[in-house]
């Protein structure tokens, strides 16, 4: 069930707020101006006809200015709202005062640990949680300026500083909740409470956009005047999604991409994209720890800015995904919140997101997190069941979930403080259970990836030890969509993986064309119904 956060967590300033939606008394004037707030009421206009009643009616900007423009035209004054970057976590015996502006090319701190994105929450806190849930609330579903994008609806929790101009958005987030009304009722026990939040019905079929939009905006911003850095271009190392949504944010703003992946370790569906979006694609014989080593040390080298999440720049907007989910649910907080996990810096940003909102009043308690890993590439679960206590890489063994095929995660500190401030779990899919986990939800309406079906099998042995209970609140996170990864798909319903019944393969029958064969199937699989 969920968990209250009793102690204060790194993210917590322990503020006290009224958590109305409703209340008004009181409300402090809206910050940044009058392009924050609802639209004041227009001007009546008449239809027609004389008789017709009177209808309010907005004015439509005028025809040659784009949105843009209109977002320049109607800013506001500055919002007093900050961010920097600070050690992640900090150093015994560091200077307890080291941080760095985001307008710095910097990943690592001074002693070579993480780095993280830190908040005025004070200054955030000058705003009852009910006004935020209802600015936040009020741009859903919006073409203004850069709200529209379910990431820069929430601008003022990821990057308050940056000018809208320098914003390269796609209109990314916004993403479906999913009821899995019938996989929980009829393969999970009667759940009736299981949803399925699908980032991957984002631009680039992946959550990676979520992220990939506020780095590149902040790379846009430094390239540009009055800061132009001399950056060349962005750089990342992947196993396919980080290099797709890079590919993209990066051609729409004409900021040239460098891509470095893993030989023969991606989809087709993945390798194309960065290919057709323009980036420079370099192959290499190595997995994606290799990957990363390179091009940590070409980016210390080049003038390329660096794009993995090693720079916590991309975790602001994956966060945005946690508060998107309880915006969905009316500001309701799930019981569960089951993850994916890989690199691991996702499970910290849906920490990050549904703790930066406890804090400051939308909610007032957290979700328990589940971070659900490939049994071949799951030395996070080796750790858990360690009891914390030792952390060893491994070279991670081929996985169909092949975006999370990683065996020395750079965010594996960060997924422990959101384990352990949200008494979390770990769970481990075997790839027979991610690949029937996966074939079990699509015959429910689903086209799941395979890295969904990791998240997925984790809530069937969670489910079968009765940790999840049947009425829990329970939230899959699908992280990119199934279309990238046909050919898992094809080869589990030929019955082609070795080693692997396949019992929910659902292969074509052939038939000969005569109308007494075909009858003859129709009522042999229809069970006699026609």
């Amino acid at each position: 069930m969920a968990t209250s956060a009793a102690a204060a967590s790194s993210l917590s300033l322990l503020f006290s707020h009224p958590h109305s939606r409703h209340s008004s008394a009181h409300r402090r004037p809206a910050p940044g101006g009058p392009h924050l707030r609802l639209p004041a009421r227009a001007s009546r206009a008449r239809c027609a006809s004389s008789d017709a009643p009177a209808t309010a009616t907005k004015h439509r900007r005028p025809a040659e200015e784009n949105i843009r423009e209109e977002a320049a035209r109607l800013r506001g004054p500055a919002q007093g709202f900050s961010a920097w970057y600070e050690p992640f976590p900090p150093a015994p015996g560091g200077d307890p005062n080291e941080r760095y502006s985001l307008d710095d090319v910097v990943y690592r701190s001074s002693s070579g640990g993480l780095l993280d994105v830190r908040h005025d929450m004070e200054a955030l806190a000058r705003y009852p949680g009910s006004y935020w849930r209802d600015l936040f609330d009020s741009r859903v579903g919006r073409t203004a300026w850069p709200y529209g994008s379910g990431v820069w609806s929430k601008k003022e929790f990821v990057l308050p500083e940056i000018d809208s101009d320098h914003i390269v958005s796609l209109f990314e987030g916004n993403s479906n909740l999913f009821w899995a009304e019938r996989l929980g009722r009829e393969h999970l026990g009667g759940m009736n409470d299981l949803w399925v939040k699908h980032c991957g019905i984002s631009h680039t079929g992946s959550f990676k956009d979520l992220g990939m939009t506020v780095l590149v905006s902040q790379v846009n911003r430094l390239r540009r005047a009055p800061l132009s850095r001399p950056i060349a271009g962005v750089g990342c190392a992947s196993t396919g999604d980080t290099s797709a949504a890079l590919s993209a944010y990066c051609a729409a703003a004409g900021i040239p991409a460098i891509v470095f992946l893993p030989a023969d370790r991606i989809s087709l569906q993945q390798l194309i994209q960065p290919i057709a979006n323009g980036a420079t694609v370099l192959s290499l014989d190595t997995d994606f720890d290799g990957c990363m080593r390179l091009i940590r040390e070409v980016t210390a080298e080049l003038p390329i800015y660096l794009a993995n999440s090693l720079n916590s720049l991309r975790l602001e907007g994956q966060k945005t995904a946690a508060i998107e989910i309880l915006q969905q649910f009316n500001w309701q907080v799930p019981d569960w919140v089951i993850v994916p996990g890989g690199n691991l810096g996702n499970i910290y940003a849906f920490y990050k997101g549904f703790e930066m909102c406890r804090v400051l009043g939308l909610v007032d308690r957290l979700p328990r997190l589940v971070c659900a890993q490939a049994a071949n590439a799951n030395p996070l679960y080796r750790y858990y069941k360690s009891g914390w206590t030792e952390f060893q890489p491994q070279v991670a063994e081929t996985t169909f979930a092949s975006a999370i095929q990683i065996g020395d995660p750079v965010s594996v500190d960060r997924a422990v403080v959101a384990l352990k401030a949200t008494d979390g779990i770990v769970e481990e899919a075997t790839e027979e259970e991610l690949m029937d986990a996966t074939a079990l939800a699509d015959r429910t309406g689903m086209f799941a990836c395979p890295h969904t079906g990791v998240a997925l099998a984790a809530l069937f042995k969670l489910r079968d030890q009765r940790i999840i209970g049947p009425n829990d609140r329970t939230v899959v996170v699908s992280t990119a969509h199934g279309l990238k990864f046909t050919q898992s798909k094809i080869d589990y319903h030929d019955k082609k993986i070795q080693g692997m019944l396949c019992q929910y393969a659902n292969p074509p029958i052939n038939v000969k064309a005569d109308f007494a064969s075909v009858m003859d199937v129709l009522q042999k699989n229809l069970n006699g119904k026609i």
